[in-house]
C-alpha cells in the first residue's frame, strides 16, 4: 500500500494558505486525486470540528472517536485518514506553516505548535457546553467571511479569528488534559523532538542528542521524564517507530530498504528492533494496516 502526500491546494483562494471545508461535502468531491477514506499524509495543519452525527478518524495507526463537539487536531506529516459516520457533518480548517510564520507572532506560533504536537496531549478534544458553543460560534463568523462576504479584508479576518480560535483551544487543552504549558523543560523537550525527528535515520543514542544539545544524558532524561514521563531512550524509540511504521505504509520500499533508511545495517537488527516495539513483524504491521 502507498499513501499519497497531499500538498495544500486552494483554488478558491489562491495564495491564502487558509482554506475551509465542510467535511460533508469533502466525502462527495470528484476532483481529489486521493480518497479521504484511504490513509494519506497531509503537508499542511488541519483543525476538524464534528457538529453533527458519528464517526471515527485515524490519526497515525490509532482510531479516535467523534461525535458533536469533539476536535480534532492533524499536524503537518501526519499519517490519517475519514472512517465516514452516519449523518456526520463539520468543518475542516485547513492552514500552512507558512501562515503561522508569516502572521503569527512567535510565541502564538509556537503555542499552536504546541497545541497540535500528539506528544504532548492527545489529538483529540471533546468541547463542552459554553466551549463547543463558543468555537462554534468562531467557526460560523469564519465561514461566513469565507463564503459569503469574501471580499479584500474577508482573509486578514479570517486569520484574526483563527488566532481567536487557537488561542481558546490552547486554553481548553492546557485546562482539560491539566498540561502546564509554562513548565520547566518544555522548550527544552520540543527542541529535542524536533532533532530527534530530523536525525533519528543517523542514531537512535541518547548520548548523541545530548551532544547535540550540549547537555549530559542524566539531562536529556531528565526532560523526557518531566514532560512525558518516559526515559530519553524511550522516547528516541517511540519517534523512531513511528517513522518505519510510516515508510511502511506510506512506501513500496522492501523492508530491507526501509531497515537501512532508518538506520539498521543489518535486517535482522531491523526485525528484532520492530518486533520489540510493536509485537508484530514489519511485514504483519503492514498486511493488517
Amino acid at each position: 500500500m502507498n499513501t499519497k502526500n497531499v500538498k495544500f491546494s486552494n483554488n478558491q483562494n489562491r495564495g491564502s494558505q487558509f482554506d475551509l471545508i465542510r467535511l460533508e461535502e469533502l466525502f462527495l468531491r470528484k476532483e481529489m486525486d486521493h480518497s479521504p477514506e484511504v490513509l494519506h499524509k497531509v503537508e499542511f495543519y488541519i483543525i476538524l470540528i464534528i457538529e453533527e452525527g458519528k464517526g471515527f478518524h485515524t490519526i497515525d495507526f490509532i482510531d479516535y472517536q467523534c461525535e458533536p463537539g469533539t476536535l480534532i487536531t492533524i499536524r503537518k506529516d501526519q499519517i490519517h485518514k475519514f472512517i465516514k459516520g452516519k449523518n456526520i457533518k463539520g468543518s475542516l480548517l485547513l492552514f500552512t506553516d507558512e501562515l503561522l510564520v508569516s502572521y503569527l507572532e512567535e510565541m502564538e506560533s509556537q503555542k499552536t505548535m504546541l497545541l497540535f504536537n500528539e506528544l504532548l496531549g492527545s489529538p483529540r478534544l471533546q468541547l463542552l457546553g459554553s466551549g463547543f458553543r463558543d468555537v462554534l460560534e468562531i467557526v460560523n463568523r469564519i465561514k461566513e467571511e469565507y463564503f459569503e462576504v469574501n471580499d479584500s479584508h474577508s482573509l486578514g479576518i479570517i486569520r484574526s479569528e483563527l488566532h481567536i480560535l487557537i488561542t481558546k483551544l490552547f486554553r481548553i487543552k492546557a485546562k482539560s488534559e491539566k498540561i502546564d504549558f509554562g513548565k520547566k523543560y518544555l522548550s527544552e523537550f520540543v527542541s529535542l523532538q524536533k532533532l530527534i525527528e530530523e536525525n533519528i535515520t543517523g542514531t537512535r543514542t541518547v548520548r548523541d542528542y545530548a551532544q547535540m544539545m550540549g547537555f549530559s544524558s542524566k539531562t536529556l532524561n531528565s526532560i523526557t521524564k518531566s514532560i512525558i514521563h518516559k526515559s530519553a531512550k524511550e522516547f528516541i524509540d517511540e519517534i523512531c517507530t513511528k517513522q518505519i511504521k510510516r515508510l511502511l505504509i506510506n512506501t513500496k520500499l522492501s523492508v530491507k530498504e526501509i531497515a537501512y533508511r532508518s538506520g539498521f545495517e543489518e535486517t535482522t537488527n531491523f526485525y528484532k528492533y520492530f518486533k520489540r516495539q510493536t509485537n508484530v513483524t514489519p511485514e504483519q504491521f503492514r498486511d493488517v494496516t
